[in-house]
């Protein structure tokens, strides 16, 4: 499989419950990701996450699956067609 450069946005609206998760899964997918910026929002309990990220379109899957099935998180991502 071909990996490609692309990038995963996530949105977490429930830090405290969430956020451990949501780095758990991120530890395990560590060799995938290139670059991490957060954006915590304390005053209304709300972070974003953005990954750039180098995968295949299994192991992005893999990854948004993962995320998106962690109650008060959303997940979007995209790869480069090339």
């Amino acid at each position: 499989m071909n990996k490609r450069i692309g990038f995963v946005g996530i949105i977490i609206e429930n830090r405290q419950k969430s956020s451990p998760e949501v780095n758990k899964v991120l530890s395990e997918a560590g060799e995938l990701i290139l670059a991490r910026v957060g954006l915590p929002r304390r005053d209304r309990g709300v972070s974003v996450i953005t990954l750039v990220i180098e995968a295949t379109t299994d192991e992005q899957g893999w990854l948004t699956g993962r995320l998106g099935a962690i109650e008060g998180v959303s997940v979007k991502s995209a790869l480069a067609k090339s």
